[in-house]
């Protein structure tokens, strides 16, 4: 499975990308929006990590953009941001609406419960 990493922190990318790796997950790290969209039109990924805070433009506006292709529309995301969630809300209709599987406050998840927070939402345990 394949997981694209939207994210400006170098470091913090890195560390996400080789734990992810580790948990056996093939990755793409991406710091531009607009990079972001040409690279999963290359080669699509099951699942996004990123951040509201991006170059260029706000994270949002690239939710907007990417749920617009059909191909993207089912695609899970998760936000890992330092902007808490409750500052995002009210300029997002419905977390539900656009696919985020969970909207992480940096600060206090450690990369460890990211991980396995993707491993729920890419490999959901059968009842």
């Amino acid at each position: 499975m394949r997981v694209m990493i939207l994210e400006t922190d170098k470091l913090l990318a890195r560390n996400i990308g080789r734990c992810l790796e580790t948990a056996g997950y093939q990755t793409d790290w991406q710091v531009d929006p607009q990079e972001a969209i040409i690279s999963v039109d290359v080669q699509p990924v099951d699942l996004v990590i990123m951040d509201v805070l991006l170059a260029g433009r706000s994270g949002i506006e690239f939710l907007y953009e990417f749920r617009s292709y059909p191909d993207w529309a089912s695609v899970p995301v998760i936000i890992y941001s330092s902007v808490p969630a409750r500052e995002v809300g009210d300029s997002v209709v419905g977390f539900e609406q656009i696919n985020i599987r969970s909207y992480l406050y940096k600060p206090s998840t450690p990369v460890a419960q990211l991980i396995k927070i993707v491993d729920s939402v890419l490999q959901p345990v059968s009842a």
